[in-house]
């Protein structure tokens, strides 16, 4: 299983499909995928598709965003950057561009079709997934996702305090642009997060 997800992992950091055949318009600029994975994580983030800080450091999270996820679940980022603690891997692992607005694209279409299904089956041994965003949302929770963000984090132990098979946390992301959202919705900080920080800490290997 090792060789696999390393041989995995390399044609995931080598890949070109969006340039070389994209689904709709080609990525606008070189590929960079970003993503961390090890075969003894026991849980995984799984967010959008890394930023214009993130597609310069080529390591994910180095932005404020990557820091309240930090604080969100207790952890510094010795551990967040530890792979035999914590997997990453975005729903597009590389930097999608900028709308006309200066806000990031979805995540690349071409990723989940091409390499995730494939990757988690390489990882049996997550068993508590963090959905950062509507886009993990949709492919990880797939039916069971609520109509709207709000209403899937709001029903956060349907997902979480399962009998069997994989755990999942659904949460916004972390962008200081959610701060009104967060503001609003105060059941998050103080039901959610405890939770999280909770799930987080029984999971880390000393």
């Amino acid at each position: 299983m090792g060789n696999k997800l390393e041989t995995l992992e390399n044609n995931i950091r080598a890949c070109r499909q969006c340039i070389e055949a994209p689904i709709k318009a080609p990525l606008p600029h070189e590929p960079r995928p970003v993503l961390q994975v090890s075969s003894a994580a026991r849980m995984a983030i799984c967010g959008q598709a890394p930023g214009t800080r993130v597609h310069k450091s080529g390591i994910p999270f180095t932005d404020p965003s990557g820091e309240r996820l930090r604080d969100w679940m207790g952890i510094g980022e010795k551990q967040f950057y530890d792979p035999n603690q914590l997997a990453i891997i975005p729903m597009g692992f590389c930097f999608p561009g900028l709308n006309e607005k200066g806000g990031d694209l979805p995540p690349r279409k071409e990723c989940a079709q091409h390499w995730h299904d494939e990757l988690f089956r390489l990882l049996p041994q997550l068993d508590l997934i963090i959905l950062v965003g509507i886009y993990a949302q949709k492919y990880h929770l797939g039916r069971e996702r609520k109509a709207s963000l709000t209403e899937t984090v709001k029903n956060w132990r349907q997902y979480l305090d399962r009998n069997e098979g994989r755990k999942y946390l659904a949460l916004p992301h972390p962008s200081w642009r959610n701060n009104s959202w967060i503001k609003k919705n105060q059941w998050f900080e103080a039901d959610v997060l405890p939770r999280l920080k909770q799930e987080v800490k029984a999971r880390l290997k000393s």
